[in-house]
C-alpha cells in the first residue's frame, strides 16, 4: 500500500515514535505467534493500537499499518475476518455501545475498510464500492458524533474511548471526500429504499441522524433538498396532524377529534409517504388500530391498496382484522407496509395460504424460539406479535429478505423463493422451527431432521435478520449441508441434486456448471452460455418466460474483476427493459443488490424496469458471471441457433475476469 507523502520509517507518519514501536511490535509478535502456533494474542495489539486513536496522526500511522494488521490476521477467527458479511446497523452499535475490546477492533476494521475504499488497499473479499458503500452508512449513523459535542454515555465510556471514536469518525469524513456529506448520505438511503428491504431499522437510523443534522443547518455545509425532507417526513411527521412530530399519545387524542374528512386526508398522505420510500412512522399503526372498529372500509385506502389488494381484504375481513389486532404496533409499524404488499400480491386467494395463516396466528412458539427472538427484539411486545410482524414482511416483500451477516445465502434464497412462489410452504416451515424448533425436510426418500445435525456452513446464529430468518435459518443452513455431504462422491457438483430437493419440484431438473468439479477450470465452456441462452432468452427458448424462479450461482468479481467468490441467486425473469434491451432480472440475498462487477458490469436495482428487489444485467453480462443454472430440459431452445457474437462477447467478459487463471 503506497500513499503520497507518508513514509512509514519517517519517525512513524508524524506518530510519536513511543506510541507506534509498541503497536509494531505487538503486531510483529502477533504474527510471528499465528505463523507458529495459531495463536492470537490480540489484546496486546489492541492495548498499544488504543492511544494511537487520539490523533490524527496516530489513526495515519494505523492506516499505514493496514496490511501489516491484515496479514498478522489480527481479525482472524472472528466476524471481522469476512469483511463482506459485516452490517453497518452492528458496526454502528458496536463502535459506539460495545465493550472497549470490540470497540476497537471495529474501529480498526474501519480504518482497513477506508484504505479499501480509497484503493490503497486490496482486499481478497470486498470491492472498494462495497467498502465506500459500508462506511457511508456508518457514518450517517453516527453523524452526531462530527456535527456536536459528545453525549454523555459517550464522555463516560472507559479509557477515553467515546472522544477515540469522535476521532477516528472525524478521520473517516476528511478522508472520503464527499464536499456535501449530508446530500451524500442521502442518496445512500435512497438507494437502499430502492431494494425495499424488509430489514429498514438502520436505514430509519440514519435518516434519524440526517434529521438531527439539518437542525443545525451549519454542521456540514451544503444544502439538503426535498429528498432528505420526504425520507424524515416519512418516519417522523408523515401527515398533516403529526407534522410537528408530537408524540403517538398526542396524537391519538387528535384523532378521537377528526371528522371523517380528516381521517380521510390522514388515510391518503400516510399511503403516499409509506409507499413513495417504502419506510412506515410510528404513527399509521396508531392510526389504523384507532380505524378498526370505527371505520374498517378506511384501511385499504391508508394502506394505499389497489383494487386488487382491496378485494382481497374485503374477500378475507376476520383474517386482515385479526393480523392488523395481533401484529400492527408503533414497535412493528413496518409491517404495514408488507401487509398491503401482501394484499397486493394476491396470494390469499391461494386456497391454503389462510389457513396457514391462522395456523401462525394461533402459534405458540417454544422456549427455544422465544427466547432467541427475545434475545434480538426485545421485550416491548411479544415473541409471537414480532414474528408474525415479520410473517407479514416476508410475505409482502420476498425479494426483500437479506442475509445480513450471515453468510449461508442458499438457506435465504430459499426463503425467498418459497416466499415469492410457495408462501404456504415457508409457513410450514416456519410452524415447524417456531414451534417445535426443528426443521425435518426429505432428500431422495429420506428425512433429514435439523435437530440431528451439527452446525452447517455458519457456526453462529443470525443477528440483524428477520425473525423469519431468525428462527429458519439454523435449522436450513444445517440441512442444506447435509445434503450436499450425500451427494459428496458422484463425480458431479452436489448442486445438481441439492437445490431441487432443497427448493422444491419447481426447480428445473436440467442442470449445467461452467466449471469442472475437481480441478476448478472451465468446461465446456461455450456450450454451457449456449445452453443458458437456449433454455432462458426468449429469443431462442420459444419466447417461454421463467415460469418459476430458479435457482443458479454466479461467480462475483470487484470493480477490478478480481474473483470474490461463489454466491448462490435466483434468476426471477427475462423481458425487455425500457430501452428494448433484454435484461436478466434475478434476486441477490445479500441485502444490498447494487454492486460494480468490473469491465462497466453494474448491477442495476432500478431504472431498466425492474421490481422492488431485483437486480438486473443485460443477458451477455449477466452471462458472464454465471457458472452454475438449472432448467427444464423438455424446454429449451436450440443452442446452435443462438447468435455467435453474443456467445463470444459473454465468453470474453468471463475469461478475462474471474475465469481467466481457468
Amino acid at each position: 500500500m503506497t500513499r503520497a507523502n507518508h513514509d512509514p520509517e519517517n519517525q512513524n507518519n508524524g506518530a510519536p515514535g513511543e506510541l507506534v514501536k509498541p503497536f509494531d511490535a505487538a503486531i510483529n509478535r502477533l504474527a510471528e505467534l499465528n505463523a507458529v502456533e495459531g495463536v492470537s494474542p490480540v489484546f496486546e495489539v489492541i492495548d498499544t493500537a488504543r492511544p494511537l486513536m487520539f490523533s490524527p496522526e496516530g489513526l495515519e500511522a494505523l492506516y499505514e499499518r493496514v496490511p501489516a494488521i491484515e496479514s498478522a490476521r489480527f481479525f482472524g477467527g472472528s466476524d471481522w475476518d469476512y469483511p463482506q458479511t459485516l452490517v453497518p446497523s452492528l458496526a454502528a452499535r458496536t463502535v459506539r455501545h460495545g465493550d472497549p475490546a470490540a470497540t476497537m477492533v471495529e474501529s480498526l476494521s474501519q480504518i482497513r475498510l477506508l484504505a479499501v475504499a480509497k484503493g490503497d488497499y486490496i482486499h481478497a473479499s470486498i470491492s472498494a464500492e462495497h467498502a465506500h458503500h459500508f462506511l457511508a452508512q456508518v457514518l450517517a449513523m453516527n453523524l452526531d458524533l462530527v456535527v456536536g459535542d459528545l453525549q454523555e454515555a459517550d464522555r463516560l465510556r472507559p479509557d477515553q474511548l467515546g472522544y477515540a471514536v469522535q476521532n477516528l469518525y472525524h478521520y473517516l469524513l476528511r478522508h472520503l471526500g464527499y464536499e456535501n456529506l449530508l446530500e451524500h448520505l442521502v442518496e445512500e438511503v435512497w438507494r437502499i429504499l430502492a431494494q425495499r428491504p424488509v430489514q429498514v431499522g438502520g436505514v430509519k437510523q440514519m435518516v434519524t441522524q440526517i434529521a438531527v443534522c439539518l437542525e443545525k443547518p451549519d454542521a456540514l455545509g451544503g444544502e439538503v433538498g426535498d429528498n432528505a425532507l420526504q425520507l424524515i417526513n416519512a418516519v417522523f411527521s408523515p401527515t398533516e396532524d403529526c407534522r410537528e412530530d408530537p408524540g403517538l399519545d398526542v396524537y391519538a387524542e387528535r384523532l378521537a377529534e377528526m371528522d371523517d374528512t380528516t381521517l380521510l386526508q390522514e388515510a391518503i398522505a400516510f399511503a403516499q409517504a409509506m409507499h413513495s420510500t417504502g419506510l412506515v412512522s410510528a404513527y399509521m399503526p396508531v392510526f389504523i388500530r384507532y380505524l378498526r372498529g370505527r371505520w374498517n372500509a378506511l384501511i385499504p385506502t391508508a394502506l394505499g391498496l389497489s383494487h386488487t389488494g382491496a378485494d382481497a381484504f374485503h374477500c378475507y375481513p376476520a383474517l386482515i382484522q385479526t393480523l392488523i389486532d395481533e401484529a400492527v404496533f408503533p414497535e412493528t409499524s413496518q409491517c404495514t407496509y408488507g401487509l398491503a404488499m401482501m394484499l397486493e400480491r394476491g396470494i390469499l386467494y391461494s386456497p391454503s395460504v389462510a389457513p396457514s395463516l391462522w395456523r401462525q396466528i394461533r402459534l405458540s412458539l417454544c422456549d427455544a424460539a422465544a427466547e432467541k427472538i427475545g434475545a434480538v427484539f426485545g421485550s416491548s411486545r411479544s415473541p409471537e406479535c414480532f414474528l408474525l410482524a415479520d410473517v407479514l414482511n416476508v410475505l409482502g416483500r420476498p425479494l426483500g429478505i437479506g442475509q445480513g451477516n450471515y453468510p449461508t445465502c442458499q438457506s435465504t434464497r430459499a426463503l425467498s423463493m418459497w416466499a415469492y412462489n410457495m408462501p404456504a410452504e415457508l409457513l410450514r416451515i416456519l410452524a415447524w422451527a417456531a414451534r417445535d424448533d426443528e426443521i425435518v425436510m426429505r432428500f431422495e426418500g429420506d428425512s433429514i431432521s435439523s435437530r440431528e445435525l451439527g452446525t452447517g456452513m455458519a457456526a453462529e446464529p443470525p443477528v440483524d435478520v428477520d425473525a423469519v430468518s431468525l428462527l429458519t435459518v439454523p435449522h436450513l443452513d444445517r440441512i442444506y449441508f447435509e445434503m450436499g455431504r450425500r451427494s459428496i462422491g458422484r463425480g458431479e457438483d452436489p448442486h445438481k441434486w441439492v437445490n431441487a430437493e432443497f427448493h422444491g419440484d419447481h426447480v428445473g431438473h436440467g442442470f449445467r456448471i461452467a466449471v469442472d468439479v475437481f480441478t476448478g477450470n472451465l468446461k465446456d465452456f461455450e456450450g454451457f452460455i449456449r445452453d443458458f441462452y437456449a433454455a432462458y432468452h426468449p429469443f431462442y427458448n420459444g419466447n417461454i418466460p421463467v415460469i418459476s424462479p430458479q435457482p443458479a450461482g454466479i461467480a462475483v468479481t470487484d470493480s477490478a474483476t478480481r474473483f470474490l467468490g461463489w454466491h448462490a441467486i435466483t434468476i426471477q425473469r427475462l423481458a425487455l427493459d425500457p430501452d428494448e434491451v433484454m435484461r436478466v432480472y434475478f434476486f441477490n440475498p445479500n441485502n444490498d443488490s447494487g454492486q460494480n462487477w468490473g469491465q462497466g458490469i453494474v448491477t442495476s436495482t432500478q431504472s431498466h424496469g425492474e421490481l422492488y428487489g431485483e437486480a438486473s444485467l443485460p443477458v451477455a453480462e449477466f452471462a458472464s458471471r454465471l457458472y452454475v443454472f438449472h432448467y427444464d430440459p423438455l424446454e429449451k431452445g436450440e443452442p446452435g441457433d443462438v447468435p455467435t457474437d453474443d456467445v463470444k462477447r459473454a465468453m470474453q467478459l468471463a475469461q478475462s475476469s474471474w475465469a481467466s487463471a481457468r
